[in-house]
């Protein structure tokens, strides 16, 4: 071996290291009193019945508090209203108190707004949309063998429950459904995976917030049983799908 030659030490690299925030950002943080942030998230949720995401939270506090720290934060207010009749929930739309389902036929009883019903045929267009979308109106028809009027589709619609998201490329370009975020937070789910079973739908849905549009629709054939109060004005009856 040349003893003039000479090995080259091995190189190793650097180790990646965590990219740390802002010098300014991390002392802004450090000067928050997170109490208070509890305080006031608890104030602004209280104040209203729409779900609150975490950037409309945030502009409370001009920014000054990280969406990670918010988020913590609103952990830390869930657990502190665990075992009250009211809860704090995260839904599709953000964050929001409710009051607990055991306790809500109480709080029923001095509300003058009913629940709402809905007749089968509703139940039915909102459960394909929900459990097949996206789907048009023939997609519905041809699963439930029946037509489908119109005013059911746009009760839904104006309900805010189901929303044109496209059209497909067919004869006629037919409107495509699908359900909105505010189906998902009257429903308290978070996703589409959250939906309950089927048979479970009504239950969820009637216990959902009330609105000020009424849905109502054609009435089921004689052999079924009608979901429509009987002081209601039902559509006139569904014609068989002719297929």
């Amino acid at each position: 071996m040349n003893m003039n030659e000479q090995t080259n030490p091995e190189i190793i690299p650097d180790e990646p290291q965590a990219e740390e925030p802002p010098r300014e950002e991390t002392q802004q943080q450090a000067d928050v009193d997170f109490t208070h942030v509890k305080r006031v998230l608890e104030a602004a949720l209280l104040s209203t019945t729409e779900p609150l995401s975490v950037p409309q939270l945030r502009r409370l506090f001009s920014g000054q508090v990280t969406a990670d720290n918010l988020r913590k934060t609103l952990d830390e207010l869930r657990e502190e209203w665990t075992g009250r009749s009211i809860e704090l929930t995260t839904v599709a739309s953000g964050w929001r108190f409710r009051v607990k389902p055991e306790y809500q036929e109480f709080i029923d009883r001095i509300t003058t707004e009913k629940p709402p019903r809905y007749s089968r045929a509703v139940l039915e267009t909102l459960a394909i949309v929900a459990y097949r979308q996206p789907v048009t109106r023939g997609d519905i028809e041809e699963i439930r063998g029946v037509a489908v009027s119109a005013p059911t589709v746009n009760a839904l619609v104006e309900r805010g429950w189901i929303e044109v998201v496209g059209h497909r490329e067919t004869p006629g370009r037919p409107a495509i459904f699908a359900t909105t975020r505010k189906f998902l937070d009257d429903l308290n789910l978070r996703s589409l995976e959250e939906l309950p079973p089927l048979d479970e739908l009504q239950a969820a849905l009637e216990q959902a917030p009330p609105s000020l549009v009424t849905i109502e629709a054609e009435p089921p054939p004689p052999e079924q049983e009608s979901l429509i109060d009987e002081d209601s004005n039902p559509e006139p009856t569904e014609q068989a799908h002719a297929g």
